[in-house]
Protein backbone atom coordinates (compact mmCIF):
# COMPACT_ATOMS: atom_id res chain seq x y z
CA UNK A 1 0.00 0.00 0.00
CA UNK A 2 1.38 3.07 -0.91
CA UNK A 3 3.00 5.17 2.02
CA UNK A 4 0.90 7.91 4.52
CA UNK A 5 1.54 10.55 6.56
CA UNK A 6 -0.94 10.91 9.19
CA UNK A 7 -0.77 14.89 10.22
CA UNK A 8 -2.80 14.95 13.67
CA UNK A 9 -3.24 17.04 16.52
CA UNK A 10 -3.67 16.15 20.21
CA UNK A 11 -6.63 13.98 21.93
CA UNK A 12 -9.82 15.75 22.74
CA UNK A 13 -8.69 18.01 19.87
CA UNK A 14 -10.01 21.36 20.06
CA UNK A 15 -10.50 24.25 16.58
CA UNK A 16 -6.74 25.08 16.68
CA UNK A 17 -5.70 21.42 16.68
CA UNK A 18 -8.38 20.38 13.97
CA UNK A 19 -7.48 23.14 12.15
CA UNK A 20 -3.63 22.78 12.09
CA UNK A 21 -4.07 18.99 11.20
CA UNK A 22 -6.06 20.10 7.91
CA UNK A 23 -4.39 22.57 6.79
CA UNK A 24 -0.87 21.48 7.30
CA UNK A 25 -1.87 18.65 6.03
CA UNK A 26 -2.96 20.49 2.36
CA UNK A 27 0.19 22.56 2.50
CA UNK A 28 2.10 19.68 2.77
CA UNK A 29 0.43 17.81 -0.21
CA UNK A 30 0.90 21.24 -2.32
CA UNK A 31 4.58 20.96 -1.64
CA UNK A 32 4.70 17.19 -3.01
CA UNK A 33 4.19 15.06 0.37
CA UNK A 34 1.22 13.55 -1.74
CA UNK A 35 0.64 10.52 0.87
CA UNK A 36 -0.36 13.60 3.81
CA UNK A 37 -3.73 13.09 5.25
CA UNK A 38 -5.26 15.34 8.24
CA UNK A 39 -6.23 13.38 11.07
CA UNK A 40 -7.76 13.50 14.44
CA UNK A 41 -7.80 12.01 17.49
CA UNK A 42 -11.22 12.33 18.89
CA UNK A 43 -14.85 13.54 18.59
CA UNK A 44 -14.41 17.61 17.72
CA UNK A 45 -16.67 19.74 19.52
CA UNK A 46 -19.66 21.83 18.64
CA UNK A 47 -17.57 25.31 17.52
CA UNK A 48 -15.22 22.87 15.25
CA UNK A 49 -18.23 21.24 13.65
CA UNK A 50 -19.69 24.73 13.15
CA UNK A 51 -16.56 26.02 11.21
CA UNK A 52 -16.27 23.45 9.16
CA UNK A 53 -19.64 23.52 8.25
CA UNK A 54 -19.93 27.11 7.82
CA UNK A 55 -16.82 27.15 5.49
CA UNK A 56 -17.94 23.99 3.73
CA UNK A 57 -14.50 22.08 4.45
CA UNK A 58 -15.04 17.77 5.30
CA UNK A 59 -13.89 17.23 8.80
CA UNK A 60 -10.55 15.06 8.75
CA UNK A 61 -10.23 11.42 9.10
CA UNK A 62 -11.48 9.99 12.82
CA UNK A 63 -8.23 8.02 14.04
CA UNK A 64 -8.97 6.79 17.42
CA UNK A 65 -5.67 5.32 17.71
CA UNK A 66 -2.21 4.17 15.70
CA UNK A 67 -2.15 0.73 17.58
CA UNK A 68 -0.25 -1.78 15.21
CA UNK A 69 -2.79 -3.12 12.31
CA UNK A 70 -2.31 -5.33 9.55
CA UNK A 71 -2.98 -2.47 7.05
CA UNK A 72 -0.25 -0.26 7.78
CA UNK A 73 2.41 -3.30 6.90
CA UNK A 74 1.04 -4.32 3.89
CA UNK A 75 2.76 -4.24 0.52
CA UNK A 76 1.71 -4.12 -2.81
CA UNK A 77 -1.25 -5.90 -3.76
CA UNK A 78 -0.52 -9.16 -4.69
CA UNK A 79 -1.39 -11.26 -7.54
CA UNK A 80 -5.05 -13.05 -7.40
CA UNK A 81 -5.54 -15.94 -9.60
CA UNK A 82 -9.42 -16.93 -10.70
CA UNK A 83 -10.66 -19.95 -9.25
CA UNK A 84 -11.93 -21.51 -12.51
CA UNK A 85 -8.24 -20.98 -13.95
CA UNK A 86 -6.40 -24.26 -14.61
CA UNK A 87 -4.08 -25.46 -12.10
CA UNK A 88 -1.41 -25.40 -14.61
CA UNK A 89 -1.54 -22.16 -15.82
CA UNK A 90 -2.11 -21.49 -11.46
CA UNK A 91 1.50 -23.03 -10.82
CA UNK A 92 3.10 -21.24 -13.80
CA UNK A 93 1.78 -17.80 -12.15
CA UNK A 94 2.89 -19.12 -8.94
CA UNK A 95 6.66 -19.91 -10.24
CA UNK A 96 6.44 -16.94 -12.32
CA UNK A 97 5.60 -14.53 -9.26
CA UNK A 98 8.61 -16.12 -7.37
CA UNK A 99 5.75 -16.36 -4.40
CA UNK A 100 4.98 -19.15 -2.32
CA UNK A 101 1.56 -18.37 -2.30
CA UNK A 102 -1.38 -17.15 -4.32
CA UNK A 103 -4.78 -16.07 -3.15
CA UNK A 104 -7.95 -17.35 -5.27
CA UNK A 105 -10.68 -15.29 -6.09
CA UNK A 106 -14.03 -14.91 -7.78
CA UNK A 107 -14.93 -13.33 -10.75
CA UNK A 108 -15.57 -10.24 -8.46
CA UNK A 109 -12.29 -10.04 -7.09
CA UNK A 110 -13.55 -11.69 -3.52
CA UNK A 111 -11.58 -14.76 -1.78
CA UNK A 112 -12.10 -17.82 -2.02
CA UNK A 113 -9.18 -20.11 -1.35
CA UNK A 114 -5.58 -20.11 -1.19
CA UNK A 115 -2.97 -22.10 -3.05
CA UNK A 116 -0.23 -23.38 -0.96
CA UNK A 117 2.20 -26.27 -2.39
CA UNK A 118 0.97 -27.72 1.06
CA UNK A 119 -2.58 -28.11 -0.31
CA UNK A 120 -1.37 -28.97 -3.93
CA UNK A 121 0.69 -31.81 -3.13
CA UNK A 122 -2.48 -33.42 -0.64
CA UNK A 123 -4.75 -32.74 -2.79
CA UNK A 124 -2.91 -34.11 -6.07
CA UNK A 125 -1.58 -36.92 -4.16
CA UNK A 126 -5.57 -37.84 -4.07
CA UNK A 127 -6.18 -37.30 -7.31
CA UNK A 128 -3.31 -40.01 -8.24
CA UNK A 129 -3.35 -42.79 -5.82
CA UNK A 130 -3.59 -45.53 -7.90
CA UNK A 131 -5.91 -47.69 -5.17
CA UNK A 132 -8.55 -45.07 -6.18
CA UNK A 133 -10.09 -44.24 -9.61
CA UNK A 134 -9.06 -40.06 -9.07
CA UNK A 135 -12.10 -38.02 -10.48
CA UNK A 136 -10.74 -35.16 -11.72
CA UNK A 137 -13.01 -31.42 -12.37
CA UNK A 138 -12.41 -30.22 -15.69
CA UNK A 139 -13.72 -28.99 -18.63
CA UNK A 140 -13.41 -29.13 -22.50
CA UNK A 141 -12.27 -25.28 -22.58
CA UNK A 142 -9.89 -26.39 -19.51
CA UNK A 143 -8.10 -29.62 -21.40
CA UNK A 144 -7.95 -27.27 -24.22
CA UNK A 145 -6.25 -24.49 -22.42
CA UNK A 146 -4.18 -26.91 -20.52
CA UNK A 147 -2.84 -29.41 -23.01
CA UNK A 148 -2.77 -26.67 -25.68
CA UNK A 149 -4.78 -29.09 -27.59
CA UNK A 150 -5.97 -28.84 -31.12
CA UNK A 151 -10.16 -28.89 -30.76
CA UNK A 152 -11.27 -31.21 -33.54
CA UNK A 153 -15.00 -31.73 -32.35
CA UNK A 154 -16.20 -29.45 -29.32
CA UNK A 155 -19.51 -29.76 -27.93
CA UNK A 156 -20.33 -28.16 -24.21
CA UNK A 157 -17.12 -26.22 -23.66
CA UNK A 158 -16.90 -24.84 -20.29
CA UNK A 159 -19.04 -26.74 -18.62
CA UNK A 160 -17.17 -28.58 -15.64
CA UNK A 161 -17.49 -32.04 -15.04
CA UNK A 162 -15.87 -34.47 -12.73
CA UNK A 163 -14.12 -36.70 -15.14
CA UNK A 164 -12.38 -40.30 -15.14
CA UNK A 165 -9.27 -40.90 -17.44
CA UNK A 166 -8.58 -44.11 -19.17
CA UNK A 167 -5.20 -44.60 -21.59
CA UNK A 168 -6.20 -47.02 -24.56
CA UNK A 169 -3.65 -49.26 -23.64
CA UNK A 170 -4.59 -52.46 -24.27
CA UNK A 171 -5.63 -55.06 -27.15
CA UNK A 172 -8.76 -53.41 -28.85
CA UNK A 173 -10.89 -55.99 -27.13
CA UNK A 174 -9.81 -55.89 -23.69
CA UNK A 175 -10.24 -52.19 -24.13
CA UNK A 176 -13.58 -52.43 -25.45
CA UNK A 177 -14.45 -55.05 -22.82
CA UNK A 178 -13.46 -52.37 -20.42
CA UNK A 179 -14.72 -49.11 -21.52
CA UNK A 180 -18.49 -50.87 -21.95
CA UNK A 181 -17.57 -52.64 -18.68
CA UNK A 182 -19.63 -49.37 -17.33
CA UNK A 183 -21.21 -45.59 -18.66
CA UNK A 184 -18.37 -43.96 -20.27
CA UNK A 185 -20.39 -40.55 -20.33
CA UNK A 186 -17.73 -39.03 -18.21
CA UNK A 187 -14.71 -40.16 -19.40
CA UNK A 188 -11.61 -38.83 -21.19
CA UNK A 189 -9.92 -41.00 -23.36
CA UNK A 190 -6.50 -40.94 -24.23
CA UNK A 191 -5.13 -43.13 -27.56
CA UNK A 192 -2.63 -43.13 -29.59
CA UNK A 193 -3.02 -43.80 -33.62
CA UNK A 194 -5.20 -47.29 -33.42
CA UNK A 195 -7.80 -46.00 -35.99
CA UNK A 196 -9.92 -49.15 -33.86
CA UNK A 197 -9.54 -47.98 -30.38
CA UNK A 198 -10.96 -44.51 -31.38
CA UNK A 199 -13.79 -45.55 -32.91
CA UNK A 200 -14.05 -47.90 -29.69
CA UNK A 201 -13.63 -45.19 -27.56
CA UNK A 202 -15.96 -42.60 -29.92
CA UNK A 203 -19.00 -45.80 -30.40
CA UNK A 204 -19.04 -45.75 -26.47
CA UNK A 205 -19.68 -42.15 -26.12
CA UNK A 206 -17.22 -41.24 -23.83
CA UNK A 207 -17.17 -37.31 -23.20
CA UNK A 208 -14.06 -36.47 -24.64
CA UNK A 209 -11.52 -38.51 -26.76
CA UNK A 210 -7.37 -37.49 -27.06
CA UNK A 211 -5.68 -38.39 -29.39
CA UNK A 212 -1.71 -38.21 -28.61
CA UNK A 213 1.54 -37.51 -30.19
CA UNK A 214 -0.08 -34.82 -32.51
CA UNK A 215 -2.29 -37.78 -34.62
CA UNK A 216 -5.30 -36.55 -36.18
CA UNK A 217 -8.06 -38.91 -36.68
CA UNK A 218 -9.65 -39.90 -40.03
CA UNK A 219 -12.72 -37.84 -41.31
CA UNK A 220 -14.57 -41.09 -40.77
CA UNK A 221 -13.91 -40.97 -37.01
CA UNK A 222 -14.10 -37.52 -36.99
CA UNK A 223 -17.73 -38.19 -38.35
CA UNK A 224 -18.75 -40.30 -35.87
CA UNK A 225 -17.57 -38.30 -33.13
CA UNK A 226 -20.26 -35.67 -34.46
CA UNK A 227 -23.00 -37.78 -35.01
CA UNK A 228 -22.25 -39.22 -30.91
CA UNK A 229 -21.79 -36.01 -28.72
CA UNK A 230 -18.04 -36.68 -28.40
CA UNK A 231 -15.83 -33.61 -28.40
CA UNK A 232 -12.56 -35.20 -30.01
CA UNK A 233 -9.29 -33.08 -29.42
CA UNK A 234 -5.77 -33.82 -30.95
CA UNK A 235 -2.53 -33.13 -28.42
CA UNK A 236 0.70 -32.28 -29.26
CA UNK A 237 2.29 -34.61 -26.69
CA UNK A 238 2.90 -37.90 -26.09
CA UNK A 239 0.20 -40.28 -23.73
CA UNK A 240 2.35 -39.98 -20.48
CA UNK A 241 2.47 -35.82 -21.12
CA UNK A 242 -1.05 -35.48 -21.62
CA UNK A 243 -1.87 -37.68 -19.38
CA UNK A 244 -0.28 -35.62 -16.82
CA UNK A 245 -1.64 -32.30 -17.69
CA UNK A 246 -5.46 -33.57 -18.16
CA UNK A 247 -4.63 -33.77 -14.04
CA UNK A 248 -3.60 -29.97 -14.00
CA UNK A 249 -6.00 -29.07 -16.44
CA UNK A 250 -8.43 -29.24 -12.64
CA UNK A 251 -9.97 -25.45 -12.15
CA UNK A 252 -7.45 -24.35 -9.00
CA UNK A 253 -10.11 -23.66 -6.35
CA UNK A 254 -10.51 -27.29 -6.35
CA UNK A 255 -6.99 -28.08 -4.68
CA UNK A 256 -6.44 -24.73 -3.11
CA UNK A 257 -7.00 -24.62 0.95
CA UNK A 258 -10.11 -23.47 2.04
CA UNK A 259 -10.00 -23.15 5.43
CA UNK A 260 -7.32 -20.54 5.58
CA UNK A 261 -9.87 -17.42 7.07
CA UNK A 262 -8.65 -13.78 5.19
CA UNK A 263 -7.85 -10.59 8.00
CA UNK A 264 -8.94 -7.66 7.52
CA UNK A 265 -6.83 -4.48 7.30
CA UNK A 266 -8.40 -3.19 11.04
CA UNK A 267 -7.30 -6.33 12.57
CA UNK A 268 -4.62 -5.95 15.00
CA UNK A 269 -0.73 -7.17 14.41
CA UNK A 270 -1.49 -9.63 17.56
CA UNK A 271 -4.74 -10.97 15.44
CA UNK A 272 -2.37 -11.34 12.71
CA UNK A 273 0.45 -13.08 13.94
CA UNK A 274 -1.95 -15.95 15.49
CA UNK A 275 -3.52 -16.21 12.04
CA UNK A 276 -0.11 -16.69 10.69
CA UNK A 277 0.72 -19.25 13.19
CA UNK A 278 -2.05 -20.99 12.14
CA UNK A 279 -1.74 -20.69 8.66
CA UNK A 280 -0.28 -23.65 6.51
CA UNK A 281 1.55 -21.44 4.04
CA UNK A 282 2.29 -18.87 6.99
CA UNK A 283 0.76 -16.42 4.83
CA UNK A 284 -2.95 -14.90 5.13
CA UNK A 285 -5.01 -12.96 2.28
CA UNK A 286 -6.21 -9.48 3.45
CA UNK A 287 -9.46 -8.41 1.92
CA UNK A 288 -11.10 -4.79 2.57
CA UNK A 289 -15.20 -4.69 3.42
CA UNK A 290 -16.29 -5.86 0.25
CA UNK A 291 -14.42 -8.88 0.64
CA UNK A 292 -11.85 -8.49 -2.48
CA UNK A 293 -8.51 -9.38 -1.40
CA UNK A 294 -5.90 -6.12 -1.18
CA UNK A 295 -2.51 -7.75 -0.11
CA UNK A 296 -1.45 -10.60 1.25
CA UNK A 297 0.26 -10.67 4.93
CA UNK A 298 2.98 -12.77 5.86
CA UNK A 299 5.71 -13.59 8.75
CA UNK A 300 8.16 -11.10 6.81
CA UNK A 301 5.77 -8.30 7.33
CA UNK A 302 5.96 -8.68 10.90
CA UNK A 303 9.61 -7.37 11.69
CA UNK A 304 9.54 -4.91 8.21
CA UNK A 305 9.02 -1.25 9.01
CA UNK A 306 5.15 -0.11 8.64
CA UNK A 307 3.91 2.78 5.87
CA UNK A 308 3.17 4.94 8.42
CA UNK A 309 4.29 8.05 9.39
CA UNK A 310 3.04 10.95 11.48
CA UNK A 311 3.33 14.45 11.66
CA UNK A 312 2.37 16.07 15.06
CA UNK A 313 0.38 19.41 15.27
CA UNK A 314 -0.35 21.30 18.26
CA UNK A 315 1.09 19.28 20.51
CA UNK A 316 4.49 17.54 21.14
CA UNK A 317 4.10 14.98 24.22
CA UNK A 318 3.24 11.78 23.94
CA UNK A 319 0.95 11.63 26.85
CA UNK A 320 -1.08 13.62 24.93
CA UNK A 321 -0.56 12.01 21.46
CA UNK A 322 -3.00 9.28 19.81
CA UNK A 323 -2.65 5.67 21.44
CA UNK A 324 -0.21 4.00 19.72
CA UNK A 325 1.76 7.23 17.86
CA UNK A 326 5.49 5.68 19.71
CA UNK A 327 5.50 2.53 17.08
CA UNK A 328 5.66 4.76 14.11
CA UNK A 329 8.36 7.47 12.69
CA UNK A 330 7.32 11.29 13.69
CA UNK A 331 8.46 13.27 10.76
CA UNK A 332 7.88 16.82 12.27
CA UNK A 333 5.98 18.89 15.37
CA UNK A 334 4.56 22.20 15.22
CA UNK A 335 3.49 23.22 18.05
CA UNK A 336 3.28 26.30 20.49
CA UNK A 337 3.13 24.62 23.63
CA UNK A 338 5.54 24.37 26.35
CA UNK A 339 8.06 21.29 25.56
CA UNK A 340 7.56 17.94 27.06
CA UNK A 341 9.65 15.18 27.83
CA UNK A 342 9.20 14.33 23.97
CA UNK A 343 12.44 12.77 22.02
CA UNK A 344 13.24 10.70 18.98
CA UNK A 345 16.16 8.75 17.84
CA UNK A 346 16.87 10.45 15.09
CA UNK A 347 16.38 14.32 14.11
CA UNK A 348 13.24 15.78 13.04
CA UNK A 349 12.19 19.04 12.01
CA UNK A 350 11.02 20.63 15.25
CA UNK A 351 8.90 24.46 14.83
CA UNK A 352 7.65 25.21 18.71
CA UNK A 353 6.53 28.74 18.12
CA UNK A 354 5.68 31.44 21.07
CA UNK A 355 2.47 32.43 19.62
CA UNK A 356 -1.02 31.84 20.45
CA UNK A 357 -2.23 29.25 17.77
CA UNK A 358 -0.54 26.43 16.07
CA UNK A 359 -3.09 28.25 12.90
CA UNK A 360 -0.91 31.50 13.17
CA UNK A 361 2.60 29.34 12.39
CA UNK A 362 0.53 27.00 9.85
CA UNK A 363 -0.84 30.22 8.09
CA UNK A 364 3.08 31.65 8.34
CA UNK A 365 4.36 28.93 6.55
CA UNK A 366 1.93 29.39 3.47
CA UNK A 367 3.21 32.60 3.21
CA UNK A 368 6.85 32.05 3.70
CA UNK A 369 6.37 29.06 0.76
CA UNK A 370 4.50 31.33 -1.47
CA UNK A 371 1.55 28.92 -1.27
CA UNK A 372 -1.95 30.06 -2.24
CA UNK A 373 -4.58 29.62 0.09
CA UNK A 374 -8.12 28.89 -1.08
CA UNK A 375 -11.23 30.87 0.22
CA UNK A 376 -11.85 28.15 2.34
CA UNK A 377 -8.63 27.42 3.91
CA UNK A 378 -7.86 30.75 5.01
CA UNK A 379 -11.11 31.15 6.27
CA UNK A 380 -10.70 27.93 8.84
CA UNK A 381 -7.28 29.23 10.17
CA UNK A 382 -8.57 32.35 10.77
CA UNK A 383 -11.43 30.78 12.98
CA UNK A 384 -8.06 28.40 14.67
CA UNK A 385 -6.51 31.45 15.73
CA UNK A 386 -9.52 33.64 16.67
CA UNK A 387 -10.89 30.58 18.87
CA UNK A 388 -6.70 29.60 20.47
CA UNK A 389 -6.35 33.52 21.52
CA UNK A 390 -10.29 33.64 22.69
CA UNK A 391 -10.55 36.58 19.35
CA UNK A 392 -7.26 38.00 20.33
CA UNK A 393 -7.80 38.28 23.75
CA UNK A 394 -5.99 35.91 25.30
CA UNK A 395 -2.68 36.75 27.31
CA UNK A 396 -1.18 34.56 25.00
CA UNK A 397 -1.81 36.06 22.15
CA UNK A 398 0.98 37.63 20.22
CA UNK A 399 0.83 40.68 17.52
CA UNK A 400 2.43 37.77 14.89
CA UNK A 401 -1.19 36.16 16.39
CA UNK A 402 -2.54 39.60 15.06
CA UNK A 403 -0.88 40.14 12.68
CA UNK A 404 -1.77 36.89 10.76
CA UNK A 405 -5.42 36.86 11.50
CA UNK A 406 -5.51 40.70 9.91
CA UNK A 407 -3.74 38.83 6.93
CA UNK A 408 -6.55 36.12 6.70
CA UNK A 409 -9.26 38.62 7.17
CA UNK A 410 -8.46 40.96 4.15
CA UNK A 411 -8.25 37.10 2.20
CA UNK A 412 -11.75 36.65 3.08
CA UNK A 413 -13.91 39.90 3.75
CA UNK A 414 -14.52 38.27 6.95
CA UNK A 415 -14.74 40.58 10.20
CA UNK A 416 -12.37 39.26 12.95
CA UNK A 417 -15.01 40.82 15.23
CA UNK A 418 -18.25 39.45 13.75
CA UNK A 419 -16.81 35.63 13.22
CA UNK A 420 -14.93 35.65 16.49
CA UNK A 421 -18.71 36.35 18.01
CA UNK A 422 -19.92 33.75 15.84
CA UNK A 423 -17.40 31.08 16.37
CA UNK A 424 -17.51 31.78 20.09
CA UNK A 425 -21.38 31.55 20.40
CA UNK A 426 -21.37 28.45 18.94
CA UNK A 427 -18.78 27.44 21.34
CA UNK A 428 -21.10 27.73 24.19
CA UNK A 429 -22.95 25.07 22.63
CA UNK A 430 -21.07 22.66 25.47
CA UNK A 431 -22.80 24.01 28.07
CA UNK A 432 -25.82 21.85 26.84
CA UNK A 433 -23.63 18.29 26.82
CA UNK A 434 -24.10 16.01 29.49
CA UNK A 435 -21.96 16.29 31.68
CA UNK A 436 -19.67 13.65 31.71
CA UNK A 437 -19.00 14.74 27.98
CA UNK A 438 -18.26 18.36 28.86
CA UNK A 439 -15.68 17.34 31.22
CA UNK A 440 -13.61 15.82 28.27
CA UNK A 441 -14.03 18.70 25.84
CA UNK A 442 -10.11 20.01 24.80
CA UNK A 443 -8.77 17.35 27.85
CA UNK A 444 -5.00 17.81 28.15
CA UNK A 445 -3.09 15.73 29.99
CA UNK A 446 -0.06 17.05 32.36
CA UNK A 447 2.72 15.63 34.80
CA UNK A 448 3.87 17.52 38.05
CA UNK A 449 5.84 15.84 40.46
CA UNK A 450 4.84 12.58 39.37
CA UNK A 451 1.03 13.07 39.44
CA UNK A 452 -0.97 13.24 36.12
CA UNK A 453 -3.00 16.39 35.53
CA UNK A 454 -6.32 16.58 33.81
CA UNK A 455 -7.25 19.69 32.69
CA UNK A 456 -10.25 20.58 30.30
CA UNK A 457 -11.35 23.87 28.85
CA UNK A 458 -14.43 25.31 27.40
CA UNK A 459 -15.48 28.83 26.14
CA UNK A 460 -19.10 30.19 27.04
CA UNK A 461 -20.83 33.36 26.36
CA UNK A 462 -21.35 33.38 30.00
CA UNK A 463 -20.45 30.85 32.69
CA UNK A 464 -23.60 31.54 34.17
CA UNK A 465 -24.90 29.15 31.33
CA UNK A 466 -23.54 25.77 33.74
CA UNK A 467 -23.30 27.23 37.39
CA UNK A 468 -27.05 25.44 38.10
CA UNK A 469 -25.50 22.45 36.72
CA UNK A 470 -22.28 22.84 38.86
CA UNK A 471 -23.19 19.77 41.04
CA UNK A 472 -23.48 17.37 38.12
CA UNK A 473 -20.09 18.94 36.57
CA UNK A 474 -18.18 18.47 40.02
CA UNK A 475 -19.87 14.74 39.80
CA UNK A 476 -18.21 13.86 36.23
CA UNK A 477 -14.62 15.14 37.21
CA UNK A 478 -14.82 13.05 40.38
CA UNK A 479 -15.42 9.84 37.74
CA UNK A 480 -13.05 11.50 35.08
CA UNK A 481 -10.38 11.42 37.90
CA UNK A 482 -11.23 7.73 38.83
CA UNK A 483 -10.88 6.83 35.09
CA UNK A 484 -7.77 7.97 34.65
CA UNK A 485 -6.20 7.73 37.69
CA UNK A 486 -4.98 11.89 37.59
CA UNK A 487 -4.32 13.64 41.15
CA UNK A 488 -6.96 16.11 39.51
CA UNK A 489 -9.57 16.43 37.21
CA UNK A 490 -10.44 20.10 36.27
CA UNK A 491 -12.78 21.65 33.90
CA UNK A 492 -11.98 25.59 33.20
CA UNK A 493 -14.84 26.98 31.99
CA UNK A 494 -14.13 30.44 30.55
CA UNK A 495 -16.07 33.63 30.41
CA UNK A 496 -15.41 35.45 26.77
CA UNK A 497 -17.65 38.30 27.90
CA UNK A 498 -15.90 39.04 31.01
CA UNK A 499 -12.65 37.83 30.44
CA UNK A 500 -12.40 35.50 33.36
CA UNK A 501 -13.03 31.79 33.96
CA UNK A 502 -14.75 29.48 36.55
CA UNK A 503 -12.25 26.53 37.36
CA UNK A 504 -14.29 23.31 38.84
CA UNK A 505 -12.17 20.95 40.18
CA UNK A 506 -11.79 17.31 41.91
CA UNK A 507 -8.48 16.86 43.38
CA UNK A 508 -6.71 15.02 45.50
CA UNK A 509 -7.86 16.37 49.67
CA UNK A 510 -3.64 17.07 49.83
CA UNK A 511 -3.77 19.52 46.94
CA UNK A 512 -7.20 21.57 48.30
CA UNK A 513 -4.95 23.78 51.35
CA UNK A 514 -2.91 24.89 48.61
CA UNK A 515 -5.34 26.38 45.84
CA UNK A 516 -5.18 29.99 46.71
CA UNK A 517 -7.51 31.06 44.51
CA UNK A 518 -10.88 32.41 45.45
CA UNK A 519 -13.59 30.23 46.45
CA UNK A 520 -17.24 30.02 46.78
CA UNK A 521 -17.11 26.20 47.97
CA UNK A 522 -15.09 23.50 47.84
CA UNK A 523 -14.20 22.20 43.83
CA UNK A 524 -15.40 25.79 42.52
CA UNK A 525 -12.74 28.79 42.14
CA UNK A 526 -12.81 32.18 40.49
CA UNK A 527 -9.66 33.01 38.08
CA UNK A 528 -10.17 36.87 37.75
CA UNK A 529 -8.76 37.91 34.30
CA UNK A 530 -7.30 34.34 33.61
CA UNK A 531 -8.29 33.27 30.10
CA UNK A 532 -5.41 31.12 28.74
CA UNK A 533 -4.72 27.15 30.31
CA UNK A 534 -1.55 26.94 28.89
CA UNK A 535 0.15 30.41 30.30
CA UNK A 536 -1.62 31.55 32.85
CA UNK A 537 -3.88 28.21 34.79
CA UNK A 538 -0.95 25.40 34.30
CA UNK A 539 1.88 27.46 35.67
CA UNK A 540 -0.50 27.97 38.58
CA UNK A 541 -1.52 24.71 39.21
CA UNK A 542 2.51 23.26 38.92
CA UNK A 543 3.06 25.12 41.68
CA UNK A 544 0.52 24.05 43.93
CA UNK A 545 1.17 20.58 43.21
CA UNK A 546 4.50 20.80 44.16
CA UNK A 547 3.57 22.76 47.26
CA UNK A 548 1.72 19.65 48.30
CA UNK A 549 4.09 17.13 47.67
CA UNK A 550 6.86 19.02 49.84
CA UNK A 551 4.78 18.93 52.87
Amino acid sequence: MERTTYVIGHKNPDTDSVVAAVSYAALKRALGLKGAVAARAGAVNPQTEYIFHRFGLPLPEFLPDLVPKVGYYLGAAPICVHEMTPLWEALATMEKSGRQVLPIVDSGGKYKAMLHYGAFAQNILAKINPHRKAVIPTSLSHLIETIKAQPLVAFDKDSVFNARMVVAALSTAKFADYIHAEPAGNKIVLVGDREEAQRIAVEAGAKVVITTNGVLPSREIKELAEAKGVSLLSSPYDTSSTSLLVLYSAPVITVADETIVALSPRDWIKTAKQAIAASPSRSVPVVDDEGRVIGLFSEGDLIKEANIDVIMVDHNEFSQAVEGIDHYRILEVIDHHRLGSFSTPYPITFINKVVGSTSTIVASMYRETRTPLSMAMASVLLCGILSDTLVLKSATTTDLDKETAEYLASITDLSIEELGHDIMASASEAARLPAEAMVRVDRKEYESEGKKLSVSQIELMSTLQIMDRAGEILTGLAGLRAETGSYLAALMATDISKLESILFMAADDSLYPYVNFPSSQKGIYLLKDMLSRKKQLMPALFEMVEKAQER
